[in-house]
């Protein structure tokens, strides 16, 4: 008996040890410290540089749409999101910043994929930022139908010193 104790606990141990397990299903992000002490960094992105995406809720689903620069915004389908992120990437390089402004209703699905195709397509410069009512209002200016501004911040202009 006491032999096959120790087969039993053996085999349990090699199979413990040989088990691949499942790897965390996290994202990683660089955040920026949070020290009040310390005045907050600035950095010039130049405006062909910048892409700004935005995810809009409309009715059941969301929808994307894009702009380059001070462009005005147009509409971009999930499927060639990460074809228009290499395209730019190619062009700038590291240097490309991509900025996601979300809008509140937003399924939080929607913002995982997006960032999983910023990781794909290797863009290392993103920020999620606030979608705010003057957003609702730059979308539905060039046509596009929008939630609408309930629950929206309310933007907020600063003024430089």
């Amino acid at each position: 008996m006491t032999p096959m104790v120790d087969i039993a606990f053996l085999l349990l141990i090699f199979f413990m040890v040989t088990t691949v397990f499942r790897l965390p299903q996290a994202m990683e992000m660089a955040l920026p410290e949070n020290d009040p002490n310390k005045a907050p960094q600035t950095l010039k992105v130049y405006e062909k540089k910048l892409l700004t995406v935005y995810v809009i809720h409309i009715g059941d689903k969301d929808s994307l749409a894009f702009m380059v620069g001070n462009e005005s915004p147009k509409p971009l389908a999930w499927d060639s999101l990460r074809a228009k992120l290499l395209e730019r990437r190619e062009l700038y390089g590291d240097s490309l910043t991509v900025l996601a402004r979300i809008d509140p209703k937003t399924v939080y699905e929607s913002m995982i994929n997006l960032v999983d195709e910023f990781n794909v397509a290797k863009t290392t410069r993103f920020t999620l930022d606030r979608y705010t009512t003057l957003d609702d209002s730059v979308l539905r200016a060039v046509g596009f139908t929008t939630g609408g501004p309930e629950g929206l911040h309310e933007p907020s202009f600063e003024t430089e010193p």
